[in-house]
């Protein structure tokens, strides 16, 4: 059923009147359109915005399982299960930082579904991360996988810093602690949870967090090693992991830009051919 959501959502024939609907769609759920009646319970998204008068990331994310629900067939109940995270961990992690104060910083990790195994999901490590956006970020994950048929439950996770305000030592303290306190809760493993890299990580994050993991739970699991993806390669990574969102970001363009109804509307002839393409970088 997971499966039968995630391909509403990013149907390509049906997205258009779901996305271009939100404001007026999600207020009153139309039962005529397919499906059974499902009226949202999440609350309009009028109701929950940030300090910007911006629908929340996770209010957005649960508010288009509404849209797309009434176009499935699956009952009203089990959407609202779908809707949840399964397990959210929120913790505080103790830093002795390089000039010998302490600080407490907060880290997360949310399991959406566990209904296939391991659950897997990046680890961002940026100041803006909260609970809402790695629940939100763990559901979409979900969909994700289930789009294209991957065995594995959605989950996110992070650390709420900004990586250029600290010391590489730092860092991996960090990220040390965190890969402790994850085990100690159940929340890493191959067979359980699988981390990945994410903004602002990378293999060395990585690399860190299997060599924690390893050095604590090896003795229990064999394949402790396993434990997260996008370690270097000395470490159990594999070829080309680096560089492989980028080059999804690109092979997902190109196939867009195939599409003649979308390039007539903006004007532009179908293909990449002369073509010139802005990459904006937030820092």
């Amino acid at each position: 059923m997971i499966k039968n959501l995630s391909k509403i959502l990013y149907s390509s024939s049906k997205s258009k009147g779901l996305y271009s609907s939100l404001p007026k769609f999600y207020f009153s759920a139309d039962s005529s359109k397919g499906g059974h009646e499902h009226k949202p319970t999440t609350g309009p998204l009028v109701e929950k915005k940030d300090e910007k008068g911006e629908p929340r990331f996770l209010e957005m994310v649960l508010g288009y399982i509404d849209l797309a629900a009434p176009y499935t067939k699956i009952p009203k109940d089990w959407i609202e299960v779908y809707k949840g995270c399964d397990s959210t961990l929120k913790m505080n992690l103790p830093l002795v930082r390089d000039n010998g104060k302490v600080e407490f910083i907060a880290a997360y990790r949310a399991q959406h579904k566990r209904h296939r195994l391991p659950t897997k999901g990046g680890t961002r490590y940026a100041p803006d991360v909260d609970l809402q956006e790695v629940e939100a970020l763990a559901s979409l994950m979900t969909l994700k996988c289930a789009v294209v048929d991957l065995p594995y439950g959605g989950a996110k996770g992070g650390i709420r810093i900004n990586p250029r305000d600290y010391s590489a030592r730092e860092i991996e303290s960090l990220t040390r602690r965190y890969t402790v306190e994850l085990a100690k809760k159940n929340f890493i493993g191959a067979a359980i949870d699988v981390p990945g890299p994410d903004m602002g990580t990378g293999e060395r994050e990585m690399t860190w967090m299997k060599d924690t993991y390893t050095y604590f739970m090896g003795h229990q699991d064999i394949n402790s090693s396993a434990c997260c993806t996008g370690k270097s390669m000395p470490n159990g990574g594999i070829r080309g992991r680096t560089e492989s969102t980028g080059l999804g970001v690109f092979y997902a363009l190109k196939e867009f830009v195939k599409e003649s109804a979308i390039m007539k509307k903006v004007g532009l002839a179908p293909g990449l051919q002369d073509k010139t393409i802005i990459v904006q970088v937030s820092h």
